[in-house]
């Protein structure tokens, strides 16, 4: 005779939730975009009134995601622009930039591990500062 299943042997892949099907490089992007978000609501937040918008990118590279910023001007012309911070596609590492070409040595956050992921969504500032060593 065999046992009745606990509701965890019911689950069914429906019931899952996206987090758990994705694979972590899909994750990964999905984490940079969350900071692309939170780094414009904070530019906007602290410079409601201004006329050129600061704007933030993801652009894939080889073992990295390369998070950008650029100024919009008022007709929508794209000009002056740099690297914002560095994300390892496979490990959802974050640190901040030395070059336009690579990042600094130390890990900043770790998108994987929560707590660190909304530490990281919470203190980004469109400036950078939030990855300075403290």
């Amino acid at each position: 005779m065999t046992s009745t299943p606990t509701r965890e042997e019911k689950r069914d892949w429906r019931e899952s939730s996206v987090d758990e099907i994705l694979p972590l490089p899909v994750k990964v992007e999905m984490w940079a975009m969350n900071l692309v978000d939170a780094l414009e609501a904070d530019y906007k937040r602290s410079y409601p009134d201004s006329h050129n918008d600061k704007k933030f990118e993801v652009k894939v590279g080889r073992k990295y995601l390369k998070n950008n910023q650029y100024d919009l001007s008022p007709n929508g012309e794209r000009w002056s622009g740099g690297v914002h911070a560095f994300i390892d596609k496979n490990t959802g590492q974050v640190y901040k930039p030395a070059s336009w070409k690579g990042p600094a040595k130390q890990v900043r956050y770790d998108l994987r591990i929560i707590n660190e992921r909304n530490a990281c969504f919470q203190s980004a500032d469109w400036a950078g500062g939030y990855l300075y060593l403290k």
